[in-house]
């Protein structure tokens, strides 16, 4: 491999700064980003990557990933019906899938039911025995028995199975969660997610409802940060996501019942928001087919919150809550389809450099790592190349022209 590479832009977005900067160029030293600027001088024999008819940024960064499936078709069937270690493999595949698509970073959220097969497939990667994306990983969702994470109740029709089938980060009491975070850290995991409330998705609860209790919350997020890792919470209501800043929650994914006043103390507080607008837009946008292919239950639920949803999307876009860029798709689209969250957010009327940064330096700091979101010198050279205009064309990163990940230029491909 050519020790030096030359990346000459078009346009380069540097993952920080609200400006398209043309002409620019980017001098890459193995696996580093040596110089940023024009008319860069190079080493002899340096290889010349010419990306001047496209737009560039630093890699994309999708904060909230479910890679438990091949095909969302298979979700709500799969887990009676498949092993951990097909899920590990569709975790894999979600993770090569990605990166052909511009997503060199993917944060994911469980990567298995019963055991650890994400930090396996986190591991080879990193090892470079597999392509695919940079994978921080949540291995469990902690959450109590028939909620929002636990997917035996998919089985619940046979209890004797359905018990036998809890997920492993499932149960009750301080001591169990203290002992699953340290369980979580123990075996590799990079950050907690805890179940804080009921969810869309699934059958039995509603996003209203607190499903961990006080004294289980403040175990989760107390043990987390004694362990000096980050924990975030699924959460939607302003009841909810106030307790959980009390309680010194490091982020909230999705937050998407909020008001203004909890929106203002996320902003105070400095505490991080994944809005992942992508699963609530068949009603906010009302698309009656794809509608149609959610469980009647997430059906139901979009329609009874409509309104609510239309409004905390417009407090969360015009808010200044650090937010991030995630997916979470679990119907309708495939787990590695990033680029529906950015046409999301564009068509919610949201600053294009808002969400760039969201999927790439604010993100970067999302997941802890300060290597990576931006095209300055020092960081990982991951880069992508884009053909569509980023500041008017929703579907922009719908097709991937051109992809790097740690100086290594990968195949890209146009999303499905």
């Amino acid at each position: 491999m050519t020790e030096f590479k030359l990346v000459k832009c078009g346009k380069l977005f540097d993952g920080i700064n609200d400006e398209m900067q043309e002409n620019m160029e980017i001098l890459i030293q193995n696996n580093l980003i040596k110089n940023v600027g024009r008319n860069l001088d190079c080493p002899e024999n340096t290889e010349i990557i010419d990306l001047s008819e496209l737009q560039v940024t630093p890699g994309m960064i999708d904060a909230h990933v479910h890679p438990i499936f091949f095909d969302w078709k298979e979700l709500f069937t799969q887990f009676h019906s498949h092993n951990d270690e097909h899920i590990t493999l569709a975790t894999l595949y979600t993770a090569q899938k990605g990166l052909e698509r511009g997503f060199t970073t993917q944060r994911i959220m469980t990567g298995s039911m019963h055991g650890y097969g994400s930090i396996d497939v986190k591991r080879q990667i990193d090892l470079g025995r597999f392509s695919g994306s940079r994978l921080i990983v949540a291995p469990q969702m902690l959450s109590t028995e028939g909620s929002h994470g636990d997917f035996s109740t998919l089985i619940r029709a046979n209890p004797q199975l359905s018990k036998e089938m809890q997920t492993l980060g499932t149960g009750s009491g301080p001591d169990f969660f203290r002992r699953m975070v340290r369980e979580q850290i123990k075996y590799g995991g990079d950050f907690i997610k805890i179940i804080a409330t009921g969810g869309f998705a699934s059958p039995l609860d509603s996003p209203e409802e607190q499903q961990m209790s006080d004294d289980e919350l403040k175990a989760c997020i107390e043990t987390t940060i004694d362990l000096g890792r980050t924990i975030t919470a699924h959460a939607y209501t302003p009841k909810f996501i106030k307790k959980l800043l009390d309680f010194g929650i490091s982020g909230i994914e999705h937050g998407a019942l909020m008001d203004k006043e909890t929106a203002q103390m996320m902003e105070d507080k400095g505490v991080y928001c994944v809005p992942t607008f992508c699963p609530y837009d068949e009603i906010i946008r009302l698309d009656e087919e794809k509608l149609s292919m959610k469980p009647i239950e997430f059906q139901n639920k979009l329609r009874h919150y409509q309104n609510q949803l239309i409004e905390s999307r417009e407090i969360i876009k015009n808010s200044k809550i650090k937010l991030g860029y995630g997916t979470d798709h679990v119907a309708v689209h495939q787990s590695y389809e990033g680029w529906y969250e950015y046409q999301s957010m564009m068509l919610t009327g949201m600053d294009p450099f808002r969400i760039l940064k969201a999927a790439t330096s604010v993100n970067a700091e999302i997941v802890g790592r300060d290597d990576i979101g931006s095209i300055e010198v020092g960081k990982k050279a991951d880069i992508a190349g884009w053909c569509r205009d980023l500041l008017k064309d929703p579907t922009a990163l719908k097709e991937c022209a051109f992809v790097m990940k740690d100086g290594i230029v990968y195949p890209s491909v146009e999303s499905d």
